[in-house]
């Protein structure tokens, strides 16, 4: 696998996928990925670390966070606080980007393709606020109603909020890619994320980047949030994590299949991401 999600979000039926969450309680992270469909998150309460592209910040209740197609972004815990949001992850063509018409062409095309810039961050202080938030709870209702009717509503409530974002200035068109640190390291993502259970070295992302050691360090932090070998850690955490809670495989076939080299290392590394012993984990988890 790659940084881009293999889980399919949405199916040509049913072109969206509706997930509440609760960070870190039902995940301990979200860890640097990206996929082809619009996201839009939503905080009920808490608060939390967020990555989108090359913008980083704290939320807090009430914001409306917007992932356009293929940005990366990641969400993380923030000191001891938890989040509670909802979640919608979209297919393009919920705003009709397969239609020939000028809005498709002017309006659609650019946000799916990044030949134009959204403000990912709508907080309470918005000019259009409480419409913003009145279209967003709009479009969760209709995704936990989950019918046929309720998709034509769905459908008119995410024009109206895009609608709402150009009209106050908050998607833009740019000249040139401005997620320039996130995308220098994206090569490297994609490495880890294919190969995370190999012995993977710094000096070889670094290289795969054309950047030195230092940094490529520097700038994996700067875009992912934690450090290169934290990082990877936290794949081979959450492949156990799958693995505790899917499988029959015992601990020590999941310590070899995830790519670490003894027990003990592995204990350690999962109670500290995790928060609780493998065995507790699967207990709790197990489907």
């Amino acid at each position: 696998m790659s940084s881009e999600e293999k889980k399919q979000h949405s199916s040509q039926l049913v072109p969206f996928s509706y997930y509440k969450c609760l960070i870190p309680d039902y995940f301990t992270s979200v860890p640097l990925h990206y996929h082809g469909e619009f996201e839009i998150n939503f905080v009920i309460s808490g608060c939390a670390e967020f990555i989108c592209g090359d913008n980083r910040f704290i939320s807090g209740e009430g914001d409306i966070i917007i992932v356009p197609p293929n940005m990366l972004h990641a969400i993380y815990p923030h000191e001891n606080f938890k989040q509670l949001y909802n979640t919608i992850v979209f297919s393009p063509e919920m705003l009709g980007i397969s239609s020939n018409d000028r809005c498709a062409a002017e309006c659609v095309k650019p946000l799916a393709n990044s030949t134009s810039e959204i403000n990912t961050r709508i907080t309470k202080e918005h000019i259009y606020y409480s419409e913003l938030k009145t279209a967003a709870e709009n479009i969760f209702s209709c995704a936990i109603g989950n019918t046929p009717k309720l998709d034509m509503l769905m459908k008119s409530e995410l024009l109206r909020l895009f609608w709402l974002l150009g009209e106050s200035g908050d998607i833009y068109r740019t000249a040139e890619n401005t997620t320039a640190r996130s995308e220098a390291i994206r090569p490297a993502i994609e490495y880890m994320n294919e190969n995370f259970s190999e012995n993977i070295t710094v000096e070889k992302l670094a290289e795969m980047t054309c950047l030195s050691k230092s940094y490529f360090m520097r700038r994996f932090k700067e875009a992912a949030g934690v450090g290169a070998i934290e990082y990877l850690s936290q794949l081979k955490i959450k492949k156990a994590c799958e693995l505790l809670s899917k499988t029959d495989k015992t601990v020590a076939e999941t310590v070899f299949e995830c790519g670490f080299r003894n027990l003990s290392n592995f204990n350690r590394q999962f109670r500290k991401i995790v928060g609780c012993t493998p065995k507790e984990y699967r207990k709790i988890n197990k489907v």
